[in-house]
């Protein structure tokens, strides 16, 4: 028999405290009222599998959706197989690039081995549903396509911000873009659901799900804003499209570093978001000061996704490598003949993707030996082996 749903007001207040939630439609207090009411609600969370890797503000939306698999409830994890096709619009001076069915197939496969850490897949008694939305979108005929597109204007279309601001600014805007959220709206159709969860950045497609549905089936759907995970200071947001945030495909020393190297207005979000610590440590953790703190952190989520002996084993690297001006253990290590050009030999190992890159390097000063002296020409070479620091964490060592 199945676990009935959770729906003391306490534990679901718990679950919204982190401040992940940010709107709720048609309001936070009659989805709190519906989660409450004891019915088992159907969720979902879409994922266009559009890049290798995903980044910790995926990773925080499905630790949200876990928790909701918690409360009893059933929940869906919908690769857009078929819209990762498209390409969901933005605001850019260009539409997305296309994938090949090829490439999303690649992606979803890394992509699940990925969210493991963050969502259960395996258990019995309320398993995480897996779907793709090509199933019933690569099915649509081109009749069934128009009567979709009769329950929405170009006026209702062009007022997605992205839209605004490319019709304004003289930007093309092409016609299978405007399909995307059509497409996105019909998938909360076809599974039947009670529930979405979203970034803000994908309320308007989520909408129009909740339209669809109330107008093809008569029903109500609950759309669950989530935060972006942003620098509260600057702004800027982790971006798959945009290659910037931290991805969570990196090995256990990679990620501690990544998060350590955040800007330190990001220990906050981070810890809200992408954390279980308590709620009610937040203020003595915040007190460490931001080095402590952000290892802290860095260390619950590392522990979250490689096991807490690895966690604690990176923070003991980084303090090594760079707290210490140690050189890590597993540094890279290349062999370099007598006189041979040292930038040819990094490109081949992967290091630095060209000399153009290398010289941009050594212009900016980000290349040093490991006792921080400073390489200024791009045709170095050096006379025995040495470590060489480039940017803020690679470490290679050369032997000549």
């Amino acid at each position: 028999m199945r676990t009935p749903t959770i729906t003391d007001r306490r534990r679901l207040e718990e679950v919204f405290a982190r401040g992940t939630v940010v709107e709720a439609f048609p309001s936070k207090e009659e989805l709190l009222k519906a989660l409450e009411s004891g019915k088992r609600l159907k969720i979902y969370i879409g994922l266009d599998p559009t890049s290798p890797a995903l980044h910790l503000g995926h990773a925080k939306n499905l630790m949200f959706l876990e928790e909701l698999r918690q409360l009893g409830h059933e929940v869906i994890v919908l690769f857009g197989d078929f819209t990762a096709m498209i390409g969901d619009p933005s605001s850019k001076t260009a539409a997305r690039t296309q994938l090949t069915s090829r490439e999303v197939k690649r992606n979803e496969s890394d992509w699940l081995r990925q969210i493991e850490p963050v969502i259960d897949l395996e258990d019995k008694d309320n398993p995480t549903g897996i779907k793709h939305n090509s199933e019933w979108l690569s099915k649509l005929t081109m009749q069934e396509v128009a009567a979709l597109a009769q329950n929405f204007t170009v006026q209702q279309l062009i007022e997605r911000d992205m839209f605004e601001k490319r019709f304004k600014e003289g930007i093309p805007i092409y016609l299978h873009e405007f399909l995307y959220p059509l497409m996105q709206g019909y998938d909360s159709v076809a599974m039947d659901v009670d529930a979405e969860l979203c970034g803000t950045d994908q309320i308007f497609n989520a909408l129009a799900g909740r339209t669809l549905l109330k107008r093809l089936k008569n029903k109500d759907k609950f759309v669950i804003a989530l935060n972006l995970l942003a620098n509260p200071k600057t702004g800027e947001l982790m971006s798959k499209s945009n290659g910037t945030g931290v991805f969570i495909d990196q090995g256990p020393n990679e990620l501690f570093g990544a998060l350590m190297a955040l800007p330190d207005p990001m220990i906050e979000p981070l810890f809200l978001n992408c954390t279980r610590i308590p709620m009610g440590e937040k203020d003595a953790l915040m007190a460490l000061g931001p080095r402590l703190a952000k290892a802290r952190v860095a260390s619950d989520i590392v522990g979250r996704f490689h096991g807490k002996a690895a966690a604690e084993t990176a923070e003991e690297a980084f303090e090594k490598t760079f707290a210490k001006g140690g050189v890590p253990d597993d540094a890279l290590e290349i062999s370099v003949k007598e006189g041979a050009s040292l930038a040819d030999a990094l490109i081949r190992a992967g290091v630095v993707p060209s000399k153009t890159e290398w010289r941009r390097l050594i212009d900016d000063g980000a290349v040093k030996t490991e006792k921080d002296e400073k390489i200024t020409d791009p045709n170095w070479k050096p006379a025995g082996t040495v470590v060489l620091k480039i940017g803020k964490r690679r470490f290679v060592r050369i032997k000549v």
